[in-house]
C-alpha cells in the first residue's frame, strides 16, 4: 500500500473509522480544483480530475469514469489501489461497495472530510445501510505536512460590454425566481455562478476564472464570502452600490448555523457541502433544487453570443495557424507534444483579448490518442514522427468567451482502420451540428445522431459526446450536454434553449494505437416556428478545418459531404483575411471542396 495511505489507515484506527472517503473536490464542487485540494491526488497518485477514493483498514480503491480508465490503470500500477471502472458491468458503485463493506458489522463507521463531499452524497452513504455512521473530520491534515497554501488571487470585474447585463439585473431576477419558490434566502456554493451572478472573475483554479467564496442573496441584500484583500478599493465601492456586502470567507457556516427556526431558504443538496447543509437549524424549511443561477448562466444573452462568435474567430485563426505550421514542418525537424501546446500558447498569446488557456492541452501523438484525457509531461512527452494520428484537445478564455475545441491530424499515411474511423466519427459529429429539432429535446434525444456511425458496427467512446461551456467561465459547464443516458453527478440533462454553448464532440479510442476525436462548439439559436410548435437548430461557432487527409470520401454520404465543404467554405471566408499569403494558400486547399 502507499506510504500515503497508510498513514492514513492509522489516523482511521485512531477515530474508529472503518472506511474513508477522499473526493476530489473542494469545498465548492468544483470539477478542477487549486493545488490546496488535491488530496485524493496526494493519496492514490492518479492525476485525472474525475475520482473518488475509498480507504479501508487493509484496501483501497479508486471511483473514475470513462474517460480515464486507461490514464488511471497507468498512474496505480506499482500501488495496492483497485480501480473501480465506473458504469461498467459488475462494478459497485461506492455506495453498494459500502454496504457489502458493512453488513458483517454492528456499527460501520464511514468518514470524510464533509467540506468536500457535497450533502447528497452523504445522504446516500446514510441509506445505504442501516448500520452506517457517519464521521465528519478531516484526516488529510495531519498527514500532507508540504500541503500547498490555499489559494488567495485578486478579483476583477467583467465588463458589462462583455457580460452584457450588470449585476443588479442579474440580481433582481434571482430574487423574482426566489419569489416565485417562496423563499427569503438563496445559499450559492457554486464558484462559477457565484462569478456570473457578481460579474467577477479570479485565477484561484488553474484555467477557470473563478475565486473562492460563498454567497447569499435576500430580499433586499446580497453576501460573498471571500477575503476581503482580493478586492481593491474601486472595485469594492461598485460593488457596496449595488447593495452587496463582503464578508470573511469562513463566515457563511455562521449565517447558515444563526438561521431563524422560520426561515425559508434555498439550497441544492447535490452542490453544498454535507458540513454546511449538516448546519441548517432544525425547523428551516428548505427548498432543495438547482439554482436559478444555473439555467440562467446558460442560457447566453445577446452580447455573449456576438462576443462568443468574435473570441471563436481569433481562436480560429490561433489553431488555423498551429495545424499550418504542425502540417508543413512534421518530418522536417523534431516536434514534441509539448513543442505542440508551447506553439498552441504561443499563437493564442498573439490574440486580442486572450486570458490563457480553458484547461490543460491534450496533446497526444500515436497511442497517447487513446488516453483521453492525456496531457503531456516531461516524463510522458514523446516526438511526433511522419506517420499515424495525432489529437489535439485545447481552449482558450478570453474576455468576450470561452473557446474549446479538438482537432485530430494526419501527420502522414494512415492505415485503412485510421481512416475509416476518423470518417465515421467525422459522420457523426457532422450529422449533431446539422440537427433541427423541436423545442423541449434535451441532449439525451439528440446524442444517438452522433453515435450512430459507431453503434451501428457495435462500437462507442466511453464519454459523453458534449457538455455545456461558459462564457470567459468554466469550460464545463452544467445543465446542457449530449449524453444517451442519464448520469445524475453530471447534471446535464436541460432542455435546449436559444444561447446554450454546447460542445460536439465523438470520438473512437484504440488502447495501444491511437485516438480520435472532433470537437466543435455548438451555439444553440432559433430556426423556426410551424404548426407542430418551435424549432430549434446549431450555429457551430468554431472555425478550423478538419483534416481532409484523415478522410474516407467512400464513407461519407453526398449530404454529409455537402455539411464539410459548406462549413469549410465558411471557415476559408472568416480566417483567409487573418493569415499570411502562405498560411492563406494552405488554407484555401485545406477546405477545398470533396
Amino acid at each position: 500500500m502507499k506510504y500515503e495511505i497508510t498513514l492514513i489507515q492509522n489516523e482511521m484506527k485512531k477515530e474508529g473509522i472503518a472506511a474513508y472517503v477522499v473526493p476530489s473536490d473542494d469545498y465548492h464542487g468544483s470539477e478542477y480544483v487549486g493545488a490546496f485540494f488535491k488530496c485524493r491526488e496526494f493519496l492514490s497518485g492518479f492525476t485525472g480530475s474525475a475520482g473518488t477514493l475509498l480507504i479501508t483498514e487493509n484496501e483501497a480503491f479508486l471511483w473514475t469514469d470513462g474517460r480515464y480508465f486507461i490514464q488511471a490503470e497507468e498512474e496505480l500500477k506499482g500501488t495496492d489501489i483497485k480501480l473501480m471502472r465506473m458504469g461498467e458491468e459488475n462494478v459497485p458503485t461506492i455506495t453498494q461497495k459500502l454496504k457489502e463493506l458493512a453488513k458483517e458489522s454492528k456499527a460501520y463507521v464511514v468518514g470524510f472530510d464533509g467540506r468536500v463531499v457535497s450533502y447528497g452524497f452523504g445522504k446516500s452513504v446514510l441509506s445505504c445501510a442501516s448500520n452506517i455512521k457517519i464521521k465528519d473530520i478531516s484526516l488529510i491534515d495531519r498527514v500532507w505536512n508540504d500541503r500547498p497554501p490555499m489559494a488567495c488571487e485578486k478579483v476583477f470585474e467583467l465588463d458589462v460590454k462583455y457580460a452584457g447585463e450588470y449585476r443588479s439585473s442579474k440580481l433582481t431576477r434571482v430574487r423574482k425566481a426566489m419569489e416565485k419558490e417562496g423563499v427569503d434566502e438563496l445559499f450559492i456554493t457554486s464558484l462559477d455562478d457565484i462569478a456570473w451572478l457578481f460579474n467577477l472573475r479570479g485565477s484561484d483554479i488553474p484555467c477557470n476564472p473563478v475565486f473562492l467564496a460563498y454567497a447569499k442573496v435576500t430580499k433586499d441584500k446580497a453576501f460573498i464570502f471571500t477575503d476581503k484583500s482580493r478586492f481593491d478599493e474601486a472595485l469594492s465601492l461598485d460593488i457596496t452600490r449595488d447593495g452587496v456586502i463582503i464578508e470573511d470567507y469562513g463566515n457563511m457556516i455562521q449565517h447558515i448555523k444563526s438561521l431563524p427556526g422560520t426561515s425559508k431558504i434555498w439550497v441544492d443538496e447535490q452542490k453544498m457541502s454535507y458540513s454546511l447543509t449538516a448546519s441548517i437549524p432544525e425547523g428551516v424549511k428548505v427548498t432543495d433544487k438547482m439554482l436559478p443561477t444555473v439555467l440562467m448562466k446558460a442560457v447566453k444573452n445577446k452580447t455573449e453570443m456576438k462576443n462568443i462568435r468574435d473570441s471563436h474567430l481569433k481562436d480560429g485563426v490561433a489553431v488555423t495557424k498551429f495545424l499550418y505550421w504542425l502540417k508543413t514542418n512534421i518530418g522536417k525537424e523534431e516536434i514534441t507534444e509539448l513543442d505542440c501546446v508551447n506553439k498552441i500558447e504561443e499563437l493564442r498569446n498573439e490574440q486580442d483579448l486572450y486570458v490563457g488557456p480553458s484547461f490543460d492541452t491534450i496533446a497526444a501523438f500515436g497511442a497517447h490518442g487513446a488516453i483521453v484525457h492525456y496531457e503531456p509531461t516531461e516524463e510522458t512527452n514523446i516526438p511526433l514522427k511522419a506517420e499515424s494520428l495525432a489529437l489535439f484537445d485545447t481552449g482558450g478564455q478570453y474576455l468576450d468567451g470561452t473557446t474549446d475545441i479538438t482537432r485530430t491530424v494526419a501527420l502522414g499515411p494512415l492505415t485503412k482502420e485510421e481512416k475509416k474511423y476518423f470518417t465515421l466519427v467525422l459522420k457523426g459529429h457532422l450529422n449533431l451540428a446539422a440537427a433541427k429539432f423541436k423545442k423541449g429535446c434535451t441532449g439525451m434525444a439528440l446524442d444517438y445522431i452522433a453515435r450512430s456511425p459507431l453503434w451501428e458496427l457495435g462500437e462507442d467512446y466511453n464519454h459523453g459526446t458534449g457538455h455545456g461551456v461558459g462564457f470567459f467561465l468554466n469550460v464545463h459547464e452544467a445543465p446542457n450536454g449530449f449524453r444517451y443516458k442519464k448520469v445524475p453527478e453530471r447534471d446535464d440533462g436541460a432542455v435546449f434553449e436559444e444561447g446554450m454553448l454546447t460542445s460536439d464532440e465523438p470520438g473512437y479510442y484504440a488502447e495501444g494505437k491511437f485516438g480520435i476525436r472532433h470537437e466543435n462548439l455548438l451555439l444553440c439559436v432559433n430556426d423556426r416556428k410551424t404548426p407542430y410548435g418551435e424549432y430549434l437548430k446549431f450555429e457551430t461557432v468554431t472555425l478550423v478545418p478538419f483534416d481532409l487527409d484523415g478522410i474516407d470520401k467512400k464513407l461519407l454520404t453526398d449530404k454529409e459531404k455537402e455539411l464539410l465543404n459548406a462549413y469549410h467554405k465558411r471557415v476559408c471566408e472568416k480566417l483567409k483575411p487573418y493569415l499570411t499569403k502562405e498560411e492563406g494558400a494552405w488554407l484555401e486547399k485545406a477546405t477545398r471542396a470533396i
